[in-house]
């Protein structure tokens, strides 16, 4: 069965970001005002960064159980790190931690429980910043991200394979994205074939479709392509899916239609939590 390599410093596996860049992502997400799509997405991504970097701390520092990217794609399409990982393609998620554009203080709410709720002031690294500017070079991002993933595989062939996330607002205006996510998807570890979710976001005020079977309920040509551009969920995503309340079989996709920001941050999620390694 693929899908089941264990996740160590030996074999590790990575993660790419593909986030959408274009001058849509100004707007704010579907019933939420004052939540700019940018800014959201890229708090998501600045999340589960941060999220990866705890998963692999341990007693005797971080552990490079991961190699991280993010590529935008609007007015620019290419690596989207900032500060001392502006430029570069993956890196060690050791970097990520030593690397912070800066630390932001931000409010988080914490439960205390007997109905008591407190706001506490925390630390929040960035890495990476909110742009919306420009058209939907979806398929030139596309076609960018086989070469980290190339580089990656050639060097990790018996990796658990590599998931792509992108996250778009929009249709593609360079072209159908579908013959470029062929593509992506035929690169292979002896694991399995690399992994493609895709996320679209919402402008309008209505439920999401989260995780799908079929394509049936979507509106469009697009969403329709966006679905099968997606990946079939594997086990362990399936899974993890399951435990987050979620129906998810053998022909479920990593796919969300609609989403507004608790739904990306719920994908980015369960996108991720999949990928346990070993201690």
């Amino acid at each position: 069965m693929p899908y089941t390599a264990e996740i160590s410093r030996a074999n590790p596996s990575c993660f790419l970001f593909l986030i959408d860049q274009s001058r849509s992502m100004a707007r704010p997400f579907g019933g939420q005002r004052g939540i700019v799509k940018a800014q959201g997405v890229a708090d998501a991504v600045n999340r589960v960064m941060q999220n990866l970097v705890l998963k692999c701390t341990k007693s005797d520092g971080i552990r490079d159980y991961f190699y991280v990217g993010v590529i935008g794609y609007g007015a620019k399409v290419g690596p989207a790190f900032s500060g001392g990982l502006a430029g570069q393609g993956l890196v060690r998620i050791s970097d990520v931690a030593d690397k912070p554009l800066r630390l932001e203080e931000r409010s988080k709410k914490i439960d205390h429980g007997a109905a008591e709720v407190v706001e506490q002031k925390v630390k929040f690294p960035i890495w990476f910043e909110a742009t919306a500017e420009g058209k939907t070079p979806m398929c030139r991002a596309l076609t960018l991200a086989r070469e980290p993933i190339s580089e990656f595989l050639n060097k990790f062939p018996d990796c658990y394979p590599p998931l792509v996330i992108n996250v778009t607002d929009g249709m593609a205006t360079d072209g159908s994205p579908e013959p470029c996510a062929t593509a992506l998807k035929k690169l292979a570890s002896k694991d399995g074939n690399v992994l493609l979710f895709n996320a679209h976001l919402s402008s309008r005020e209505a439920l999401a479709i989260e995780f799908p079977e079929s394509d049936n309920g979507l509106p469009d040509d697009y969403s329709r392509i966006l679905f099968r551009m997606s990946s079939l969920l594997p086990v362990k995503i399936q899974s993890a899916a399951r435990n987050e309340g979620l129906r998810a079989t053998d022909a479920t996709r990593g796919f969300v239609f609609n989403a507004d920001l608790a739904s990306v941050v719920h994908f980015l999620d369960i996108g991720t939590k999949a990928a346990q390694p070993v201690v």
